[in-house]
This record gives C-alpha cells, sequence and structure tokens, in this order.
C-alpha cells in the first residue's frame, strides 16, 4: 500500500507543480494581453506556494500590489467610469470579433489578417471583459464601503 501513496504523492505533486508553472507563465503574458494576468499569476503562485517558501513569499508580495491596485483603481468616480468604460469596450471588441464582420475598404492587408481567431478568440476577449467588470465590482464592495 505505501508505494501507491508514494507513487500518488510525486504525481500529485508534479501535477500541482506543472499547473502553477503554466498558470504563472500564461498570467505573465495576460499582462500584456486581454486578460486577467494579475489574477492568474496569483492563482498559479498559489498553488506553487503549497509547495515553495519563496513562491509564498512571493504570493504575498503580488497578492499586497494586487490589493493597492484593486483599491486605487476604485478610489473615485471616475476611475471607476473608466475602468467599466475599457471593460464594456473589450466587451463589445469580443461581440464584433464573435460576429467576424467583413474588413473595412481602408484595411491596408489582406483579408485573412482582419480579426484572425474566429469565434473562440472573439469569446475569450468577452470572457476577459466580464471578468474586468466582476473585479471592478468586488473592488468596488470592498474598498468603497463606508
Amino acid at each position: 500500500m505505501a508505494p501507491v501513496t508514494k507513487n500518488g504523492s510525486r504525481l500529485r505533486r508534479v501535477s500541482l507543480e506543472v499547473l502553477g508553472w503554466t498558470l504563472v507563465i500564461v498570467g505573465i503574458a495576460l499582462l500584456v494581453l486581454p486578460g486577467p494576468g494579475m489574477l492568474t499569476v496569483v492563482a498559479g503562485l498559489a498553488i506553487l506556494s503549497q509547495q515553495y517558501a519563496w513562491a509564498q513569499r512571493r504570493l504575498d508580495t503580488v497578492k499586497d500590489a494586487a490589493l493597492r491596485a484593486a483599491a486605487e483603481g476604485v478610489s473615485n468616480w471616475r476611475r471607476i467610469a473608466t475602468s467599466c468604460l475599457g471593460a464594456l469596450t473589450v466587451v463589445t471588441v469580443g461581440a464584433a470579433w464573435t460576429l467576424q464582420p467583413h474588413p473595412p475598404q481602408w484595411w491596408p492587408v489582406a483579408e485573412g489578417w482582419w480579426l484572425p481567431g474566429g469565434v473562440l478568440t472573439g469569446a475569450t476577449v468577452i470572457v476577459a471583459g466580464l471578468i474586468a467588470l466582476s473585479l471592478i465590482i468586488y473592488s468596488i464592495r470592498r474598498f468603497r464601503r463606508r
């Protein structure tokens, strides 16, 4: 019985490590792409922190930075309105991407380069915008409560 648990433990450890590093790498990419980059990095570090002390220290640092940024992002109504407008713009772009309109007359390159990726790309952009809206609402509820 003990060898099965040991192999199961190794499999669990390797699986968690692969998942944690994957989330960290994807999160770093999402910092510049549309998507919840900081949230994904935090999730990856949270998984890695179960096995590594350095990940726990980084998790605390990243989590503190994310909470400060969230609080600052809802510090006044102008920032909230701008953030909501940005998130709704992302949702709108995702919807347009999903509908795959024809390229405009001014489009300078081949038609195949207009909104590549199709419906799946549009759907992920929509999801990113909805996640952004939900994080704005969360931040308002957490940091603007008086």
